[in-house]
């Protein structure tokens, strides 16, 4: 039976910033227009945290009873390493997933029930990432999911429901000055993609690590399919479009929302790290870099807008 600390390490913590993140952008811009709702946000954020808790519990029962976790770097694999029955570990996950889709029915209820559609695909998303007969993360199509679900979803969606608080309908309301030219959603799609490119590069830094070991198991993860050299250039591309896409955000609202750049700290850290070719153990601190810069890239745009509104 497997101890409370082997399941907290078969969570995988270490990737629970992709679920925070968006959530702090969504809100940040949302503050900036004085239409947050907090305790929308707050059920937000519990959401996106159970589905990554699920997505994870998933994906290790779903490789460990294929074999693709039986020699592997990295963190704790509860069905893998033997330290857990499969049985148990889908349990997990299915729970924690029933879990998120209860508190996201709260959200629907309160919001508008379409939202259950959005809820259903994305934990069907969860579960077919390696799970099912053909599942998408060994088609090379992980980080593609990742940035829709994790990203444009997670992102729009927090925005949405705290609009959606104070006026009925998407495009129903422009909070901003007459003569100005950007309105909330901009800045809300920018967010979005920066947060989403993060979130990919997550997975990037994970599959470049994986890269012998899926090649041996069959696993045709995108990385397996670029390349190492492709796959190091794709992490720093993927960084640098966050970049951007946070300089986007401060020209529509305010340049205080750069004091999300404090990410490229560890960030840059982390694309030295994969430039100059670290492999196996040596990508882990990367992992750690890119999660951490993920969190404060939101938690910086979050406070500068906050302050600056």
């Amino acid at each position: 039976m497997a101890t409370p600390a082997q399941w907290v390490s078969g969570a995988r913590p270490r990737t629970l910033p992709a679920a925070i993140a968006p959530v702090l952008a969504g809100t940040a811009v949302a503050a900036y227009f004085d239409l947050e709702v907090w305790w929308k946000a707050a059920l937000a954020l519990l959401v996106s945290l159970l589905l990554q808790v699920g997505v994870n519990y998933a994906n290790d029962y779903s490789d460990g009873v294929r074999g693709t976790d039986d020699d592997r770097v990295g963190p704790m694999r509860l069905v893998g390493s033997g330290a857990a029955t499969a049985a148990a570990v889908k349990r997990a996950a299915l729970g924690t997933l029933a879990l998120a889709a209860a508190v996201g029915l709260v959200l629907a209820a309160t919001t508008a029930w379409w939202l259950v559609a959005v809820g259903a695909l994305s934990i069907l998303a969860a579960w077919f990432y390696t799970g099912g007969s053909k599942p998408y993360g060994y088609l090379g199509l992980g980080e593609l999911m990742v940035f829709v679900f994790f990203g444009l979803v997670a992102v729009l969606g927090t925005v949405y429901v705290q609009v959606h608080h104070h006026v009925n309908g998407w495009f129903a309301y422009d909070p901003l000055p007459a003569g100005m030219h950007f309105s909330v959603w901009p800045s809300a799609w920018w967010a979005a993609v920066g947060v989403g490119a993060l979130a990919c590069a997550i997975l990037v830094a994970n599959n470049l690590r994986d890269i012998p070991t899926d090649r041996e198991v069959g696993k045709r993860t995108l990385a397996v399919v670029l390349g190492d050299r492709r796959t190091r250039r794709l992490y720093v591309g993927l960084v640098l479009v966050a970049v951007v896409m946070l300089v986007l955000v401060a020209l529509a609202t305010t340049l205080a929302a750069l004091v999300g750049l404090v990410a490229l700290v560890p960030l840059g850290r982390a694309s030295r790290t994969v430039l100059r070719g670290a492999s196996g153990p040596g990508l882990v601190p990367v992992l750690a870099g890119t999660g951490a810069g993920e969190l404060l890239y939101a938690a910086g745009a979050f406070i500068g807008l906050l302050v600056a509104r």
